[in-house]
């Protein structure tokens, strides 16, 4: 039984076959949405784990049979479920937390369940189980991008789910009951035609749908300088920006990483009344490798990137100048863990971004970086005393 059939199912049962098909019609469109819009859909996904911790919490807290053992589990996931809604500054760790957790969770007991039962159902159980536990472990061990793709994940299981209680209704049958003992195999063929397609749905999701589309902004001008480092162009950005600050994004040259003449743009973010800031060059984290991946095209443009603390830095009165890296936003091959071509988008965000007289940013910089952030923060370290001399950079953090 997965997460969400022990989360709905004693509700569920009670539900007449009309109740049932239309919930099971309802979380099928709503999972087909999360699949092909998987960038929009975050705050969703936050909405839908409170309720679902909230529901479960409850069921498990009420039931006589559970003992203390389920009164524990429900009380720890009501907790958990009002720390997501209350405290949004934990919202996209919690969900990287909780979305692999539950992945993990919901795949052992499917394997339990399946070890319990025999023939054809035990092998489409342990299927499921097996996918269910790749996705918890890549969600735990892969984060930054678990962000990125989380709401698409939750979408396929919100799918399958909604699929499986519209069969269920027209059948005659609760959804977690057995299925028809005649004929076992149609399970089995179904389950694993319902996941590949599923997959399928998420793969061109993600691929094809989701991914935003740069507008002119990033297109080259028609005359473009040879040294790396050059502002080209700027206008003020907006989206997901803090009170108290202002932001631009920044199209300037670079450096491939073949030494070849680039573009790239950037964020640069400064905080209000602050005269000459320090600089934050900031590093982002893995968002994808197509040209629409940059951060600087996402909703969330900062926690796409797997930045911790915008608020508390500008509040420190620093600025934060982040590049998208050349290939995202940018034409171009992105220059994924290839440390030279990493470093040069950094370095030269910066040097664009002191051209910016609205920005009136200080000289002292510092390299910030996760993950494959992380790697360029190390590697801007290494390359500025030969590639950018004339920038003082105080310390790497990675």
């Amino acid at each position: 039984m997965t997460l969400l059939e022990r989360t709905y199912g004693r509700y569920v049962r009670r539900l007449p076959r009309w109740g049932r098909v239309l919930l099971g019609l309802v979380c099928v469109a709503g999972g087909a949405l999360l699949v092909v819009s998987p960038f929009r859909s975050l705050g969703v996904l936050v909405l839908s784990l409170v309720l679902g911790l909230a529901l479960f919490g409850i069921g498990e807290v009420t039931r006589a049979e559970g003992g203390w053992p389920g009164a524990l589990t429900g009380l720890a996931s009501l907790a958990a479920g009002i720390l997501v809604l209350v405290l949004p500054g934990l919202t996209i760790g919690g969900i990287v937390l909780l979305v692999g957790a539950s992945l993990i969770l919901t795949a052992l007991s499917d394997a339990a369940e399946a070890l319990r039962g025999g023939g054809d159902e035990r092998v489409a159980r342990l299927m499921l189980a097996v996918s269910t536990l790749v996705l918890g472990i890549v969600a735990l061990a892969w984060p930054d991008v678990t962000v990125f793709v989380v709401a698409a994940l939750f979408g396929v299981r919100l799918l399958l789910f909604g699929l499986d209680h519209v069969v269920a209704a027209f059948r005659g049958r609760p959804a977690e009951q057995g299925g028809r003992p005649g004929r076992p195999w149609r399970r089995t063929a179904g389950a694993a035609l319902a996941l590949l397609g599923s997959l399928a749905l998420l793969f061109l999701g993600v691929r094809l749908s989701g991914t935003p589309q740069p507008d002119a902004f990033y297109s080259a001008p028609a005359t473009v300088p040879e040294a790396p480092g050059h502002l080209l162009r700027s206008e003020t950005f907006t989206r997901t920006i803090p009170e108290g600050a202002s932001a631009w994004r920044i199209l300037y040259t670079s450096t491939a990483h073949d030494g070849s003449p680039a573009l790239a743009s950037a964020l640069v973010v400064v905080p209000d009344g602050v005269g000459a800031p320090p600089v934050i060059a900031w590093a982002h984290g893995t968002t994808g490798w197509a040209t629409g991946c940059a951060p600087s095209l996402l909703e969330e443009p900062f926690v796409s990137g797997a930045m911790p603390g915008l608020d508390a830095v500008l509040e420190r009165g620093w600025a934060v100048v982040a590049t998208d890296y050349t290939g995202l936003g940018t034409d171009g091959v992105h220059p994924y863990l290839i440390g030279t071509g990493e470093a040069y988008g950094v370095l030269d965000a910066v040097r664009a971004a002191q051209q910016l007289a609205e920005a009136g940013l200080g000289a002292d910089t510092v390299v910030w970086g996760h993950s494959q952030g992380g790697h360029a923060a190390l590697w801007t370290a290494g390359l500025a005393p030969d590639y950018a001399p004339e920038l003082e950079l105080l310390g790497v953090a990675a």
